[in-house]
């Protein structure tokens, strides 16, 4: 199952290097994608320590066979930043180090991202750290809210609220629309922002040790419903049946009144659609409750490498207050919850619900993640679309749960 897994994801390349003798020389790879905010924390690394880090980056979709490949030919990187997905795949595969000890002797263990820490860990032991944070939220168009009689500064706190505003919004014009998602077959869109409609209210999709399919529930039957009402009423446009995530950020040509995004979307709207008033919530659960993805980034270490206590000081720099600092003023979310107030001093106040966020977010446990959810033609992505767009729901949920466990048990 891993070598599927390792098919389909990302690098980049970390090297640190000095010229002074003393100095490590480290490599670590990071996908592709991974934003400003870590490539200034290693500006910062370089400019105040010995030890150097080189940043190259690689496509997205390469890391995880690359990694692979390096690995078998003995040339692995020391480091990786590795979607969290993906963590305990290579744990269980062995190719990772034991950080356990090391770990949970940080001061500030605790207030780690406790999403990163649970993907990052294997059969009890820790292999992997949070090294950028990213959840969903929900954000609305205070001007189409105003435009619709509806109260600009009032966050939806129901689904019922969500539609019965989605109605009032597109009542506003041909081209306005009270809702978007991304629903062509794009799993990781949906796993992102529609997963945590039945989180919020206590169900799953996997169990909690990812060995069994628990897709077919009264909440997610509900969230179904609420997604197949908007469409049927016509409250989202219809490109979204057919969106393979190319334009997740729709909410972004102030045309939509309402949408599911990542926290990230805060920077990208503050800085490059000024224009666009918005509000930002925690994602509702559909029979109340709060919920969200955690996804981002886990710092691991190849198991064996030589450099393991100069990799260290790396990371423990991007967990200090300068190094969070840095990392937040380009757009990800503190990874520690016990400086994060302090480390958003200044910057845009919505980012605090991003880091709400976190506390109340889960990612789904599993070895098989690629095969399960990401992957276009998988049971999620093809669950999502047949059961929002097509006729059939319960031959919908049937395939997708019988499909599902399949997959889990082979890959046992």
């Amino acid at each position: 199952m891993i070598k599927r897994l390792l098919a389909a994801t990302s690098i980049i390349t970390l090297c640190l290097a000095s010229g002074a003798s003393a100095a490590e020389k480290i490599e670590m790879w990071v996908r592709s994608g991974i934003g400003e905010s870590f490539k200034k924390v290693v500006e910062a690394y370089n400019a105040s320590h010995e030890n150097q880090v080189a940043m190259t980056e690689v496509p997205f979709s390469e890391l995880v066979q690359k990694y692979a490949t390096a690995i078998a030919g003995g040339q692995a990187p020391d480091a990786l930043s590795l979607d969290l997905i993906y963590t305990p795949a290579f744990a269980a595969a062995g190719q990772l180090e034991d950080l356990t000890d090391w770990a949970k002797a940080l001061p500030y263990f605790n207030s780690l991202s406790p999403s990163h820490v649970k993907l990052g860990t294997y059969q009890d032991r820790i292999y992997g750290l949070p090294l950028s944070v990213e959840t969903s939220i929900f954000a609305w168009n205070k001007d189409l809210y105003k435009k619709a009689g509806l109260d600009p500064e009032k966050a939806p706190t129901t689904w019922e609220e969500i539609e019965a505003n989605a109605e009032k919004i597109r009542a506003l014009g041909d081209d306005i629309y009270g809702f978007y998602f991304s629903g062509g077959g794009c799993g990781g869109c949906m796993i992102f922002t529609f997963t945590p409609l039945v989180w919020g209210s206590g169900a799953d999709i996997l169990s909690g040790d990812g060995k069994k399919a628990t897709l077919d529930t009264p909440e997610m039957r509900k969230a179904v419903d609420i997604y197949r009402s908007m469409v049927k009423k016509d409250l989202v446009p219809a490109s979204s049946a057919s969106d393979n995530g190319v334009n997740f950020l729709t909410f972004t040509n102030g045309k939509i009144g309402q949408q599911s995004l990542g926290a990230f979307a805060i920077g990208t709207l503050v800085t490059e659609n000024p224009d666009i008033n918005f509000g930002v919530t925690l994602i509702p659960g559909v029979n109340g409750g709060t919920s969200s993805f955690a996804g981002g980034d886990n710092f691991v270490i190849t198991r064996g490498t030589k450099k393991i206590d100069a990799v260290k000081e790396f990371l423990e720099y991007t967990y200090s207050m300068d190094g969070q600092k840095v990392m937040a003023k380009y757009g990800s979310l503190p990874t520690r919850g016990d400086i994060a107030d302090k480390v958003l001093e200044g910057l845009d106040p919505r980012m605090q619900v991003g880091i709400k966020a976190i506390e109340v977010a889960k990612t789904p446990y599993t070895l098989q993640f690629n095969d399960l959810i990401n992957s276009a033609n998988g049971p999620w992505a093809t669950f999502t679309n047949a059961a929002i767009y097509g006729d059939d729901v319960d031959g919908a949920f049937s395939n997708a749960q019988s499909e599902m466990q399949s997959i889990i048990d082979t890959g046992q």
